[in-house]
């Protein structure tokens, strides 16, 4: 298979991806809802097309002024919701806390009116259908969600009471997944949406979630080489030719990722405590560190497991690394190049003519 080329690659599982939507699916069974797949999370376009299929709506975000400015040029009324930041502490690292009072995102509920009266001021270009809240990333606890749903459903009242017709809810996403593989029983989307269905029953709303992580994650793993193993004297390292220009999440968010090697060790193999690095000349160039490894021979393949969210679509030309090719394993078996790697000659073309 072509995948076996001497650089890292990501390799997804696509009946996963389609298995993730389907729990998504049956969890909002009984529910008017909308899964709205929040491309930031990996913007792959065959797997984008793959979700779409799946009957996933995709979704990015705009301000009010750039909104405007877009229904006038299409000459289209456009619905519109308002992000609303309920302050709501998801508990989770403060890099991908987005619902608290002190982030950049949303409106806080007493600049409310002046937005209510903003909308008001565009009837030729908006029409407000809903409002909208985002917690974070990781959550894994869905009281979380409810906490912020009774908030949310207390400003659509408020909002419905100045005679705007809102129907939407969006909680957006943020569901965690568990990238420790230890066994631990993490919520699933049943337990997500079954804690703010009666709060979307109770005013007739339609519910849109927004599920990144949680659809795209777990569907993937970065495919690596082991070109050495070390040691400083205090401290053993297995080194790759993946790096953080590959996969940043440890070193942007001390984020922890599974690693094992490919082909299981020789049963006369000892197993140390390493970090797992890569070659790029900075001391945040990890994948994991204190991971209880059999030492592998240079050459082996290591893996990084659930790489398919905020890996690839955070991937960089850092060191002049260039970015990964993608691929996934089909319904059949079968493996398909869904991306091609970027090469050096494709780095240089940005610079032709100048």
């Amino acid at each position: 298979m072509e995948a076996v080329e001497r650089r890292p690659f990501y390799l997804y599982s696509k009946p996963q991806i389609t298995r993730n939507v389907e729990a998504y699916k049956e969890a909002l069974e009984g529910l008017n809802s909308i899964i709205g797949y929040a491309i930031k999370a990996n913007n792959n376009f065959l797997i984008l097309q793959h979700l779409k299929n799946l009957g996933c709506g995709l979704y990015c975000e705009f301000d009010l002024d750039n909104i405007v400015s877009a229904a006038r040029i299409a000459g289209k009324k456009v619905n519109v919701l308002l992000r609303i930041n309920p302050d709501v502490d998801p508990q989770v690292h403060p890099y991908v806390a987005t619902g608290n009072k002190n982030s950049k995102f949303g409106i806080r509920n007493e600049k409310l009116q002046w937005f209510l009266d903003a909308v008001k001021s565009y009837p030729d270009e908006l029409t407000l259908v809903g409002a909208h809240c985002h917690l974070g990333s990781t959550i894994t606890k869905v009281d979380i969600f409810r906490d912020a749903a009774s908030i949310m459903v207390k400003f659509i009242d408020e909002i419905r009471a100045q005679g705007f017709d809102i129907n939407y809810l969006n909680i957006g996403g943020g569901l965690g997944i568990d990238y420790y593989h230890t066994g631990t029983v993490l919520p699933t989307p049943r337990d997500l949406i079954d804690t703010v269905r009666e709060l979307v029953l109770s005013r007739n709303l339609n519910l849109i979630i927004e599920p990144g992580r949680s659809l795209i994650a777990n569907t993937c793993c970065l495919v690596n080489r082991v070109t050495g193993v070390k040691t400083n004297g205090t401290k053993n390292f297995i080194v790759i030719d993946g790096s953080m220009a590959e996969l940043i999440r440890p070193s942007l968010y001390d984020a922890y990722q599974h690693i094992e090697l490919v082909s299981p060790p020789s049963p006369d193999s000892a197993v140390s405590t390493f970090d797992v690095v890569g070659p790029v000349c900075e001391s945040a160039d990890f994948l994991g560190k204190d991971r209880d490894l059999p030492s592998p021979a240079s050459g082996s393949g290591l893996v990084v497991h659930d790489a398919g969210a905020y890996c690839m679509s955070m991937a960089s030309t850092y060191n002049l690394k260039m970015r990964p090719p993608e691929y996934w394993v089909d319904e059949d078996g079968s493996v398909a190049k869904i991306r091609h790697g970027e090469t050096f000659e494709d780095h240089m073309r940005y610079f032709e003519g100048l």
